[in-house]
């Protein structure tokens, strides 16, 4: 099949990332369909440029205009794809956004989604780092996904194990050259469904109002409540969220964190390691609130750095650069970024 392909030369980013970083890209284009991108495979001067897969836009910082061709990833579309003794199966496209499609779960009476409300970005993007909130990760429901791979110049399916799903981590995250672009997610939602309360912040909130059997509405509810009170609207405030990753160390390491910091919050894994929170340890080291330059930190949640007007990329890798320094001297912990940096 011959597809035109409605590439945009010099194309502006600024609209396209939550951070509002004015930057443009040489080529742009809106993918809606797995055809367009076998097409772009086709072309060999469009397959030898660099790549970039945007979503949302909320987990990307970029430091200049980017060289190569940016895949805006719009495809719409969500269904119930099947059903079995214990599950729910639905599908969504790349290009719907997270929340939206969370909301559209919860209104069909399907669990499961629930602590993972207002999470920015796309559906697309959401496997990619594995995203999780208030106790919950995506690799929990997850089911397969269907993604173009540019190496081959084919639609794959990925299942679970396939993804390697970690800590903000998957394959599609480690590949190197943006070799897969996902089209579409399927989720396994489960028919009993049991309220995920084990962060304490929910737990607590419900229990204050009441509310001791919530239904997976009332945790939606209860959790975008929480993350509007502490996180900054992006269309008021640029930013990627929570912009590091909550530092994970052994047991001995916690012990001695605890010994010289005794409010420090430790979260047990599965695997005998503890998870520390990173926004306390930034908090602690005097930056919430702060004003760098153009960039800033979140005066409501110190995990999240900000546009405070005109941010350049480079204003916010400064920023948390001092920031990673200070916890470093602190705690002798360093923190990762979340955003990839482009």
């Amino acid at each position: 099949m011959s597809v035109s392909l409605p590439l945009q030369t010099g194309f502006s980013l600024h609209a396209l990332n939550t951070f509002g970083i004015d930057v443009k890209t040489r080529y742009y284009l809106a993918v809606r369909s797995a055809d367009e991108l076998q097409a772009v495979f086709a072309d060999e001067a469009l397959l030898s440029l660099p790549r970039l897969m945007l979503g949302g836009g909320s987990n990307v910082l970029f430091l200049a205009d980017f060289p190569g061709l940016v895949l805006h990833m719009c495809s719409k579309g969500m269904k119930k794809s099947g059903e079995d003794e214990n599950h729910v199966y639905i599908t969504a496209a790349a290009g719907e956004k997270w929340h939206e499609f969370v909301m559209w779960s919860l209104e069909n009476g399907w669990g499961g989604l629930e602590n993972l409300s207002l999470v920015p970005g796309t559906v697309g993007a959401a496997p990619v780092q594995n995203i999780g909130a208030y106790g919950a990760e995506l690799k929990d429901c997850f089911h397969s996904l269907r993604a173009f791979d540019f190496q081959r110049g084919e639609v794959r399916v990925f299942e679970r194990a396939d993804c390697h799903f970690g800590y903000r981590e998957s394959i599609f995250r480690q590949e190197k050259d943006n070799r897969y672009v996902i089209l579409d997610v399927t989720f396994a939602l489960p028919k009993q469904w049991k309220a995920n309360l084990s962060y304490p912040e929910v737990a607590n909130t419900l229990s204050a109002a009441g509310n001791l059997t919530p239904s997976p509405m009332d945790v939606s509810r209860t959790i975008t409540g929480i993350r509007q009170r502490k996180l900054p609207d992006t269309a008021v405030m640029g930013n990627a969220g929570s912009f590091f990753k909550n530092p994970t160390v052994s047991q001995a390491t916690y012990d001695d964190l605890k010994r010289r910091h005794p409010h420090v919050p430790g979260y047990l894994q599965p695997d005998g390691h503890y998870r520390i929170a990173a926004g306390w340890l930034i908090d602690q080291c005097g930056w919430k609130g702060k004003t760098s330059g153009r960039a800033g930190v979140c005066e409501t949640q110190a995990l999240v750095l900000v546009n405070r007007g005109q941010a350049t990329g480079e204003d916010v890798v400064r920023l948390s650069q001092a920031i990673q320094q200070d916890v470093k001297r602190c705690f002798d912990l360093w923190l990762e970024p979340e955003p990839v940096f482009v």
